[in-house]
């Protein structure tokens, strides 16, 4: 049987670091990630790239116009080109995944 894999919220994020981290308060650690979220967004509406050393860099890529396909009736779709969101994540944020998770492919 395929185990099913959980995500996490942003609420859910802040409650564990704030455990994690009793000596800060609940509103500070909610706070910061809040700010964080933020920021990295801020850089990307501008074409930034942000880097977060071990973790990974979010950066803006374009994608090309190009024809789609309507899923549901099969015509031909011309879709614009637009920027959008990537994450490239860092070596150690990589080596953690790999050595941790037995995936079967």
């Amino acid at each position: 049987m395929e185990e099913k894999r959980k995500s996490i919220t942003k609420s859910e994020l802040i409650d564990r670091i704030s455990t994690k981290l009793p000596q800060l308060g609940n509103k500070d650690v909610e706070l910061s990630v809040k700010t964080l979220i933020e920021k990295i967004i801020d850089s990307l509406s501008k074409g930034d790239r942000t880097e977060v050393r071990g973790f990974g860099s979010f950066s803006v890529h374009y994608r090309k116009p190009r024809i789609g396909r309507n899923p549901k009736t099969g015509d031909s779709v011309s879709l614009p080109g637009k920027n959008a969101a990537h994450f490239k994540p860092g070596k150690g944020l990589r080596n953690k995944i790999n050595n941790s998770q037995n995936i079967d492919w």
